[in-house]
């Protein structure tokens, strides 16, 4: 049976505790799309999650080969950006929004070369106000920072996606939407970047719909 070999990458968001020794999806929103695409149409997906935990762009990069190239996925989605903006925060080891720009640039090129009738969706990093990511007296501005780097990397992820033709994702202004009027704090998001049980139910909501476009 010829079966459509789906990828989840991305960060510590995707990769959501996902057992290393198995082809294990986490507890996110991958494994809630995996399900489903399962249940829809039975035996038609075989699908991989090779999200890490930390991962900037450029380690999604160097590990391209081994984690996209030689799996040769028909459909893949990416969520990565978060963490170029938090290493830079609280270990001086992130990624410039520029320099960000250029590796994901470069990683696309290189991917749809190898792999030409690939089918990506790039989705939107985002953020929300919480413990991981707001301003206190030890980090005046934390919160401003992060909302404006994030801004600036969702801006490129897009025209990334505008530059080869993708299907973007966008993501902040549904989180933006949702927390409004939250009586909850990190319902949403745990921290301020990991989603909750709903969080990941709403990614993995407009993950399919998103879905449906590169059918």
């Amino acid at each position: 049976m010829d079966r459509k070999i789906v990828l989840f990458q991305g960060d510590s968001i995707t990769d959501s505790n996902r057992d290393r020794n198995s082809n294990g999806h986490g507890v996110g929103y991958a494994q809630r799309v995996a399900g489903v695409l399962r249940v829809n149409e039975p035996y038609k997906y075989m699908t991989y999650n090779r999200g890490i935990s930390g991962n900037r762009v450029v380690d999604l990069y160097a590990r391209m080969r081994k984690d996209i190239i030689n799996l040769k996925p028909d459909y893949m989605s990416i969520l990565i950006g978060v963490n170029d903006v938090w290493h830079e925060l609280d270990e001086m080891n992130g990624v410039s929004a520029e320099k960000y720009e250029r590796i994901y640039d470069m990683l696309i090129e290189e991917v749809l070369q190898e792999l030409p009738g690939i089918r990506i969706m790039i989705m939107e990093p985002f953020v929300l106000p919480g413990y991981k990511t707001v301003s206190d007296e030890e980090n005046p501005g934390r919160w401003e920072y992060f909302r404006a780097e994030i801004e600036l990397r969702a801006a490129a992820a897009r025209r990334i996606a505008q530059k080869y033709d993708l299907v973007f994702v966008p993501l902040q202004e549904m989180f933006d939407r949702v927390n409004a009027d939250s009586p909850i704090d990190g319902y949403w998001l745990r921290d301020g970047v990991h989603p909750s049980m709903a969080g990941h139910e709403l990614l993995a909501r407009e993950w399919l719909k998103a879905f449906e476009k590169l059918r």
